[in-house]
């Protein structure tokens, strides 16, 4: 394929929103956000994070609705050299986040239902494009300084995607005994992308004044297309005899006008005939040397209206969908009294989604001989174009197994202390992670498998403690350590996974022994990361870094209910 003049990574918001996983969402109902240590619950919410521990609840029906605000700011530093401003701001906004559990409870079995965003959740929005699409038409500055007088670039980009899959389990629990309870159940995923987005207006500094990139591009195709046809030119004189007669000698017999030798001279010029050897030049030897140039020439011609093709305004509209299924397992054990251990492992979810694509971008060609790899020619063929989301082509997104541990231990005071961990089989997984490796351009982007993209699976730490002030009252507080096991492969400007660390507090109040009202709010702080990006102007290799950064703030408000 070619070098793509711009690039957009179609993996925007497919990742979890926010927690602890790489693509899990593990902020699942509003007591995780006043108490983000919840993998030993005993509450409603052990519909997701403990089934086996449903078997604690008091016979009878109960109910959780809970809704969770989510804000995300995204920055991406990029340090190359050509761009106007290196700084790019993204936002993610998630108003809605839901999480709705209902749990029927009898004296050994529990029947559990759960629906909540188990990845992605939000939209994100980029006003002002990222470095992927801007720093290609950057490059037109330094390659058409001498050709066209180009001086400076700009551009109006806009990309905004959405990532919602949302999760639909049903589970049993049962009860060996006061000790032992144990939970079967399965998820049922839907998974939703969408990707709008345009490059407009791509426009060049040209001796001061702004015009479209493509008319750039097309204006110097049309003058090396004119020099091809120097030949055609001085058949005529060559045929009348004056082939071994230099251009002077045509226009002082009236052979040829001074306007047509300027563009002669001016042509050989641009091939890289040095100026002192131009006025020697017999018209046969010219005629030789625009022939012998012409195979090249033609070739600077299709590279140059494939990349004005590239440059006009263009924008995508795409819809991808898929589903997928994943069992779980759950153990509860309580050893002694006040003191809960729960374990849980959830399958790999498989998914597998499928492109509808209404508007898509253009972002190189196939090569004229049809085979990427050979070094012989990479000259567009502008009859095989190459778009970011083909219609009706698939993409893997999995969600990993993941295993989760919990103990909650509550002391004579009320006091409860808990902590947890959880572990996700990222390698396990396929991401359908694309990288385009290529930079200059021979070679297409190629799927990359999960244990080339990331080191280490991911895993979190968790722990927090819960205070009754009155009866009424419950006050909570939490800290949540996890880290992103990707390594700088994977690494993108719309996608990139950091290590976290996040704050959670909050209070619940019993409004009757029924309900129940709970709020908090958590505060996540990412890592940042760097990342050398390998990127190629005129056949010289550049190597700008690009530094990543997030942070994220969350309000969350529930009802709990039992009858």
């Amino acid at each position: 394929m070619r070098k793509l003049l711009f690039s957009v990574i179609a993996v925007l918001t497919t990742g979890s929103l926010f927690a602890t996983g790489l693509v899990t969402n593990t902020n699942q109902s509003a007591t995780w956000v006043r108490l983000p240590a919840r993998n030993a619950s005993t509450s409603i919410d052990a519909t997701y994070y403990n089934p086996a521990g449903l078997m604690k609840l008091p016979n009878g029906i109960h109910f959780s609705v809970s809704n969770q605000s989510i804000w995300q700011t995204r920055e991406v530093d990029n340090t190359y050299t050509k761009l106007n401003n290196g700084v790019y701001k993204g936002t993610v906004n998630a108003p809605l986040f839901p999480s709705v559990y209902a749990v029927y409870k009898m004296d050994k079995f529990a029947v559990s239902f759960g629906f909540n965003p188990i990845g992605g959740g939000g939209g994100a929005e980029f006003t002002k494009g990222l470095p992927s699409f801007e720093m290609s038409p950057s490059d037109l500055v330094p390659s058409l300084a001498s050709k066209a007088g180009v001086t400076g670039y700009r551009l109006s980009p806009y990309f905004k995607g959405s990532s919602t899959f949302l999760g639909f389990q049903g589970g049993i629990s049962y009860k060996i005994n006061d000790m032992i309870s144990v939970a079967a159940g399965v998820r049922y995923v839907t998974a939703k992308n969408t990707y709008e987005g345009y490059l407009n207006d791509i426009q060049l500094n040209v001796s001061g004044s702004w015009l479209p990139a493509s008319s750039v591009l097309s204006n110097l195709s049309t003058q090396l297309t004119g020099i091809t046809g120097i030949p055609t030119k001085l058949a005529p004189a060559i045929a009348g005899g004056f082939g071994g007669q230099t251009l002077a000698v045509l226009v002082g017999a009236g052979a040829m006008t001074t306007t047509d030798k300027a563009n002669i001279e001016a042509g050989l010029a641009a091939i890289g005939v040095p100026a002192a050897a131009i006025p020697t030049m017999t018209v046969s030897t010219i005629s030789a040397t625009v022939t012998g140039a012409t195979p090249a020439l033609k070739d600077q011609i299709a590279t140059l209206d494939a990349n004005a093709s590239l440059v006009q305004n263009q924008s995508a509209d795409v819809e991808q969908t898929g589903s997928g299924y994943a069992p779980f397992f759950s153990v509860n054990i309580t050893p002694v009294e006040n003191l809960n251990i729960a374990i849980k492992y959830e399958m790999r979810t498989k998914l597998e989604l499928t492109n509808k694509t209404n508007k898509d971008f253009t972002v190189g060609y196939m090569t004229k001989n049809g085979n990427v790899t050979s070094p012989q020619s990479l000259i567009p063929d502008m009859t095989k174009p190459i778009t970011m989301f083909p219609d009706g082509e698939k993409t893997r997104n999995d969600m990993p197994a993941m295993l989760t541990l919990g103990a909650d231990y509550k002391f004579s005071s009320g006091l409860k202390a808990a902590v947890g961990f959880n572990y996700y089989w990222d390698k396990g997984a396929d991401y359908g992670h694309k990288i385009d490796d290529d930079i200059d351009g021979s070679t297409p982007s190629v799927h990359i498998a999960n244990d080339k993209i990331i080191g280490d699976n991911g895993f979190s730490f968790s722990g927090g403690l819960e205070y009754p002030i009155t009866k009424k009252i419950i006050v909570s507080g939490g800290y949540v350590w996890a880290n992103q096991g990707v390594n700088s492969t994977y690494q993108s400007d719309l996608n990139y996974g950091l290590g976290t660390q996040t704050f959670g507090f909050g209070a619940a109040y019993n409004i009757t022994d029924k309900i129940q009202f709970i709020i908090g709010g958590s505060w996540t702080m990412y890592g940042q990361d760097t990342k050398i990006i390998n990127h190629k102007l005129n056949g010289v290799n550049q190597y700008p870094t690009e530094t990543y950064k997030k942070d994220t703030k969350l309000i969350g408000i529930g009802f709990d209910l039992s009858f």
